[in-house]
């Protein structure tokens, strides 16, 4: 089952006169379970289908169906509804509150949906100890280091269980040995049964998933499963 359709999706800025072409006829499936890496040059299209996936821009045409949803028709209200109840996303540069604990950057996108107090409690406790933070949990932010502070971003974006992870460049800001512990929590959060998209420019991080998209000049230059290409793009089961 796809979680994700893609269907000729393009993506044209127009400034006055001048066309600028993002993304051209782009078409793909994600399965539910997946690990994806998207990744490309700077100016491959990667950003702006980021910011499509993630429902924080809308295409020219074609459609973009999640989890059986259509979003390339919604409003911008029901634009930030999806984002709130099925993305999770995780930043390179974390877009944590600095001078809040760990635990309550975690309840907050609960806290925006109502869940109860005892109930954001303890679902970000149980988070942050899956990332590895049980004992960090009350420090705040900015006492963290870049590493911890992205297992924190990752331990938010799954507070509201959403359908998939969006990672922009996860490991950007990060050294070698933090960056191999972040991959290996998205790692073991697809063992888990996660759907997990990552967008990169870096090779050696895209390596890890399972399938890696490339883009170039925004259209897909190649597809590959476990380092095969796929001869043909299915959209449906």
């Amino acid at each position: 089952m796809n979680i994700i359709e893609v269907s000729h999706l393009s993506k044209i800025y127009k400034n006055d006169s001048v066309e600028t072409v993002a993304l051209l006829d782009v078409s793909f499936g994600v399965k539910k379970g997946e690990f994806l890496a998207i990744m490309g040059a700077s100016g491959s299209g990667k950003s702006t289908l980021m910011h499509i996936l993630g429902a924080l821009d809308l295409p020219t045409s074609g459609s973009y169906i999640l989890d059986g949803e259509d979003v390339s028709k919604l409003s911008e209200d029901q634009l930030a509804d999806i984002r709130n109840r099925k993305i999770g996303f995780v930043f390179q540069a974390y877009n944590l509150l600095p001078r809040t604990s760990a635990l309550k950057n975690v309840m907050l996108p609960m806290a925006y949906s109502g869940v109860q107090l005892a109930g954001r409690v303890k679902k970000a406790e149980e988070l942050l100890k899956i990332v590895g933070l049980s004992d960090r949990m009350y420090h705040t932010s900015n006492q963290l280091s870049g590493g911890q502070q992205q297992r924190v971003a990752i331990a938010r974006a799954l507070s509201m269980t959403p359908s998939i992870i969006l990672a922009d460049e996860p490991t950007g800001n990060l050294a070698t040995t933090q960056r191999d512990e972040i991959i290996e929590i998205f790692q073991k959060l697809n063992r888990d049964g996660h759907t997990i998209v990552i967008i990169t420019h870096e090779p050696d991080i895209a390596e890890h998933a399972k399938r890696i998209i490339t883009l170039k000049d925004g259209k897909i230059d190649s597809d590959r499963v476990n380092g095969k290409k796929l001869k043909k793009l299915k959209l449906w089961n």
